[in-house]
């Protein structure tokens, strides 16, 4: 399958809710899981894609943090649908920064709980429970506000935590 185009912000699209994918037929998710994994893969130092973000309104998404340096553990590559968060541990929530696709000029600090589980089915409608950890929480958190139709700009709590992206060449 292609590498898609991702949208970017103020695109329509990325501030709408995504819709169930429960009813969505096995080749329709094989092709989007395909879609999210390959243009995931394309694009520098990304760990995932929501597919929002490639303009399919549809609750899934793509997670891979094996190898990044900030990933203390990793599911590996997984792809997700109908995802439902449970925060496990809000208390050790942690404002860090981070960068997005869809908002390529700018990077955000943003609080997430250190320790989630996520509930969804994978690409053949088996029941998914993940629980993780760290940057790999943080991670899917940041996946799962795009099917919610949130960016990292609506998790700012002031300008001030707002910053151009650094050009790495």
């Amino acid at each position: 399958m292609p590498v898609r185009a991702v949208l970017h912000y103020p695109n329509a699209l990325l501030k709408r809710p995504a819709e169930p994918a429960v009813d969505s037929d096995p080749a329709s998710r094989r092709g989007l899981a395909r879609d999210l994994v390959d243009t995931m893969r394309a694009s520098p130092a990304t760990v995932g894609l929501a597919a929002p973000q490639i303009g399919e309104l549809v609750r899934s998404f793509v997670l891979d943090v094996s190898g990044h340096p900030r990933a203390t553990s990793s599911h590996g590559p997984v792809v997700l649908f109908d995802p439902e968060l449970e925060v496990l541990d809000d208390e050790g929530a942690e404002v860090l920064r981070e960068g997005c696709l869809s908002v390529p000029d700018l990077t955000a600090n943003v609080r997430r709980s250190g320790r989630i589980v996520v509930r969804a089915t994978g690409l053949d409608t088996e029941p998914l429970t993940l629980e993780m950890e760290g940057f790999e929480a943080r991670a899917a958190q940041h996946e799962l506000d795009h099917l919610d139709g949130l960016l990292i700009l609506d998790r700012v709590r002031h300008a001030g935590d707002v910053f151009p992206r650094r050009v790495y060449r």
